[in-house]
């Protein structure tokens, strides 16, 4: 019976200690596609206050993990999400190729395996847009 405490015991510390690793959202790195399909020059994005409005935006994405999606022209915007796990480690970079639709909705493609394809409401896309687009 000790040894059960012991190991319910050590199983909570284990999984307390794994659990306080979250994942923050330390930078975002953006390109424009131009009119000739081109990337412009990148644009880094690093304030606190933008990057929060960002990751609630992104937190919103609806995704479709498995799904193979093509689209017809190339994307608006690529996106490149760094996130930090553990200061100890090397940050995680997320790519997301963002479209954004007539009708004020986005849809998204990423490289995380576990979201794959997404699409975006009209209000956090008009949020995305008006950050990406605007930032010079």
């Amino acid at each position: 019976m000790k040894k059960l405490k012991s190991l319910w015991i050590l199983f909570l510390i284990m999984f307390t200690g794994c659990s306080g690793q979250e994942e923050q959202l330390t930078r975002i790195d953006v390109q424009k596609v131009n009119e000739e399909g081109m990337y412009e020059e990148e644009i880094i994005i690093s304030d606190k206050e933008t990057i929060n409005l960002l990751r609630n935006s992104f937190e919103k994405v609806k995704w479709e993990p498995n799904t193979k999606a093509e689209m017809s022209r190339k994307e608006d915007v690529l996106a490149i999400l760094f996130y930090t796990y553990d200061e100890n480690m090397p940050e995680r970079l997320y790519e997301y190729r963002i479209w954004f639709n007539p009708n004020e909705t986005s849809t998204i493609i990423s490289n995380n395996d576990i979201e794959g394809y997404g699409t975006l409401d009209d209000k956090h896309s008009k949020i995305i847009k008006n950050v990406f687009l605007s930032k010079d």
